[in-house]
């Protein structure tokens, strides 16, 4: 019998090696929850595996072949369960990662749940750590080849930088950043790459730029920065997300592409991206903003539809409508979406019977944290769903459920 996900063209080592693998991690839950899947989950391709050791040598995470014992934490929305499973999972990641921090995407990520970290449970250390990273870099943003403009991974960074800077208003922590946006708005086809059209063209992007660019126009009260993000978030949305089903495509390239059931391919992770960045920039749009209430649609709209999908074990996997094909549930999407749907309970933008769909999320991501503080699940970076290690760890992950640890943790007090 062939497992999916294996090339019959590996060889028979590494087939035994990843069904090892997966053995070891015990018995994985059906998608359904509740009681064992008769598969075991199936290893990387040969294709994906050289993505993971990529993202291993880079120090983004890892994907050891025993995770060792699971962590026992409480699942209930009290803020001292809620705070301890934060610093958990905040204290391992910051003790394996501080010496690789890089400005690069992942990266950003990560630094902007070590901020939420500090915000929901009082320890600085988090912040701090970003701050000095930060101090080090002079607060610019990733180095660009002469003549081109950063791109929207690379302005991410600057959510952090932005996110210091409204701690004490110190213009340096955003001159360079700002300088950057200021060259974009003078001239916005130097942020397209040749053959986009647009500078958004792909949806993680609409996490990883459109927060700061509001973010700015709040700092400055220039309305430029709000006004080309506009522009640009409508550009890539009437491009990529699907009105009748409520989520974005990753990018034009996956418009037509389906999965083995047949049904279309929209990958967790990209859409989690985006509910988070619907949420970091409704945070500091304007509440009279004309433009708001086409946002908070959008946001209700694909809310609806994750929670629609939400599995038996609280948690979504990496193909959002082939949960039978991705045995295992994908981390860094599902973290984004209990941030983003906590957010909207917090708030009031979702009703209260979002509530259970944050607790049932809440309680999943918990029970696949390791006693030493890993989050498993996560998958390695790429563009659409793939197969991974029950014990992958990667930075954005970690960023995605500090994110949501803070919302969580607002929820258990109660905050509306």
């Amino acid at each position: 019998m062939r497992v999916r996900g294996f090339s019959e063209k590996w060889p028979k080592v590494m087939v035994a090696c990843g069904l090892m693998i997966a053995l070891s991690v015990g018995p994985v839950l059906a998608e359904g929850g509740g009681k064992p899947a008769d598969q075991t989950p199936p290893a990387p391709t040969a294709a994906q595996q050289v993505i993971i050791d990529r993202d291993n040598g880079r120090h983004f995470g890892d994907s050891p072949a025993d995770g060792g014992p699971m962590a026992k934490l409480s699942p209930a929305l009290r803020v001292n369960d809620v705070d301890k499973a934060v610093r958990k999972v905040a204290d391992w990641e910051l003790s394996r990662s501080q010496p690789y921090f890089d400005s690069i995407w992942t990266w950003s990520a990560l630094y902007v749940g070590f901020l939420a970290a500090t915000r929901a449970t009082g320890d600085p250390q988090y912040r701090d750590a970003v701050q000095a990273y930060a101090v080090s870099k002079d607060w610019q943003l990733r180095a660009q080849a002469p003549g081109h403009l950063p791109n929207a991974d690379d302005q991410s960074l600057g959510q952090a930088y932005i996110g210091l800077y409204e701690l004490d208003h110190d213009q340096k922590r955003i001159a360079a950043t700002r300088t950057a946006l200021d060259a974009l708005v003078a001239n916005p086809d130097a942020g397209v790459v040749p053959g986009k059209f647009i500078p958004w063209w792909w949806c993680d992007a609409l996490f990883m730029a459109p927060p700061l660019w509001t973010r700015m126009t709040a700092a400055t009260g220039d309305n430029k920065y709000l006004f080309y993000m506009h522009r640009e978030w409508w550009k890539t949305s009437d491009m990529l997300y699907s009105a009748t089903d409520h989520l974005y495509a990753r990018d034009a390239t996956y418009l037509d592409k389906t999965e083995a059931n047949g049904q279309k391919m929209y990958w967790s992770r990209g859409n989690g991206w985006v509910m988070a960045g619907l949420v970091r920039v409704l945070q500091s749009m304007p509440m009279d903003d004309p433009m708001r209430p086409k946002y908070l649609t959008q946001f209700k709209e694909m809310s609806e539809k994750i929670a629609s999908l939400q599995g038996k074990d609280g948690l979504w996997r990496a193909g959002l409508l082939d949960p039978q094909t991705y045995v295992l549930p994908e981390n860094s999407g599902s973290a984004f979406f209990v941030y983003a749907m906590a957010w909207g309970v917090n708030e009031g933008v979702l009703d209260k019977s979002y509530r259970k769909v944050v607790a049932k999320g809440w309680a999943g991501l918990l029970s696949h944290v390791y006693a030493d503080g890993r989050l498993g699940c996560i998958q390695q970076t790429g563009a659409e769903p793939a197969f991974f290690r029950p014990t992958a760890s990667y930075n954005y992950g970690i960023g995605a459920f500090l994110l949501a640890g803070e919302q969580v943790e607002k929820l258990a007090k109660g905050k509306k």
